[in-house]
């Protein structure tokens, strides 16, 4: 179990630069590559985080748009098959956030938003607790008073 948490933590690390960062995003992308989505929740949300984020430097518009659905299909079902785990709404939150309105991939961004907030204090995983936290806190969906309510 401590090596599959180890693993996590250099998964969302890894997410955390790719998102912030394109020159981090080619080694999370082939990090995640080999994930399928009979893999953990988890693992399924960030590889359509990866897919996503790498259609964004995609040549075509074509490419840009085909990529961006994958990796959203991915995400999706990720939340479809288990729909209170965090961390997949966590990521969506994250890629609904940052998606260009003209993809119109933004219907879940209060929902999520909730989500993570009535969740935050029971997440059991510090480490998971700390990333979701560090989002919150430098994220502009989320309110100074909501950025408070989660402060320990």
């Amino acid at each position: 179990m401590s090596f599959q948490a180890q693993e996590m933590s250099i998964v969302r690390e890894s997410y955390k630069v790719a998102a912030q960062d394109k020159t981090h995003l080619e080694s999370f992308y082939d990090m995640m590559e080999p994930i399928t989505k009979s893999d953990h929740v988890a693992l399924v949300a960030y590889k359509g985080a990866a897919l996503a984020l790498q259609a964004k430097y995609a040549k075509t518009i074509k490419e840009k748009k085909d990529g961006f659905i994958d990796g959203v299909s991915y995400i999706e079902y990720a939340i479809e098959k288990e729909p209170n785990a965090i961390e997949p709404r966590f990521v969506r939150l994250g890629i609904q956030e940052n998606a260009p309105k003209i993809l119109k991939y933004r219907n879940n961004i209060e929902e999520d938003k909730a989500f993570l907030l009535k969740q935050f204090e029971h997440i059991g995983s510090k480490n998971l607790k700390g990333h979701i936290n560090d989002y919150i806190l430098q994220s502009k969906l989320f309110t100074e008073e909501e950025k408070e309510s989660i402060k320990e």
